[in-house]
């Protein structure tokens, strides 16, 4: 079926990156599979991630399918654009219509993409992994594609003012090979391998980033554990 919505969101998104100078450094787009359905599984940091995990995609030309939280649909700008490119509404009371739906658009050949920290992370640091975007592959028998965002955060994220003004941020985006999600084996142990599998990308990409803070007020996007002012993991929201 033809996509009237999703090229031209995506060069808009396009343009508006030329605008704010972002300077990307993507690494791994190779292994983005060219067909067929799969799981993309992102760290989630900041309210624009789904942009920049679904701009890793676009080298294998590839459409990202997101699933996202259902009042996002109902957002009367947001709303009609979320829906008429195919991303998936979750009512996080009823989830189970929300992981049927993306498991039929897995089996027809899609590209999911789930966030399963199921919130943005305060801190910079991975949250727990919820395990439905393991129990989507296992159950759709497609690969799950790990991937590393890093410095989305600092155009507009949780507890801070949207500062889309500013430009020339580096954004680093790593996607690591496939993984298999063993239909016999545990979801819960398939999911702790992939976020094993996200930090080792995360930290790949916090070493490449080419930028540190100018100065101690502006140390709030890096972790704690790296010498920023974020909240340590025990204390963010």
């Amino acid at each position: 079926m033809p996509e009237f919505v999703y090229p031209p969101v995506i060069a808009a998104a396009r343009t508006m990156f030329k605008a704010l100078d972002l300077r990307f450094d993507i690494a791994g787009s190779e292994h983005v599979p060219r067909t067929g359905g799969a799981v993309l599984v992102s760290n989630h940091i900041g309210y624009l991630d789904f942009v920049f995990a679904g701009f890793a995609a676009r080298p294998a030309r590839r459409l990202v399918r997101f699933m996202a939280k259902e009042s996002v649909f109902k957002h009367r700008v947001s709303g009609p654009l979320m829906r008429a490119m195919k991303h998936i509404p979750v009512d996080r009371a009823q989830g189970e219509a929300a992981f049927r739906h993306a498991l039929k658009a897995l089996k027809d050949g899609e590209i999911v993409g789930v966030f399963p920290e199921a919130t943005i992370s305060q801190s910079f640091t991975l949250k727990k992994f919820k395990s439905g975007a393991v129990r989507m592959a296992q159950q759709a028998q497609v690969p799950i594609l790990p991937v590393a965002l890093w410095g989305t955060q600092r155009l507009w994220t949780k507890g801070r003012k949207r500062d889309l003004r500013r430009n020339h941020f580096p954004i680093t985006i790593r996607i690591g090979s496939p993984m298999t999600a063993d239909p016999d084996e545990p979801a819960a142990t398939v999911s702790d391998r992939l976020r094993e599998r996200v930090q080792e990308l995360l930290e790949a990409a916090q070493r490449a980033y080419p930028a540190t803070p100018r100065d101690a007020d502006d140390a709030w996007w890096l972790p704690a554990h790296l010498g920023g002012t974020a909240p340590p993991p025990a204390h963010a929201v």
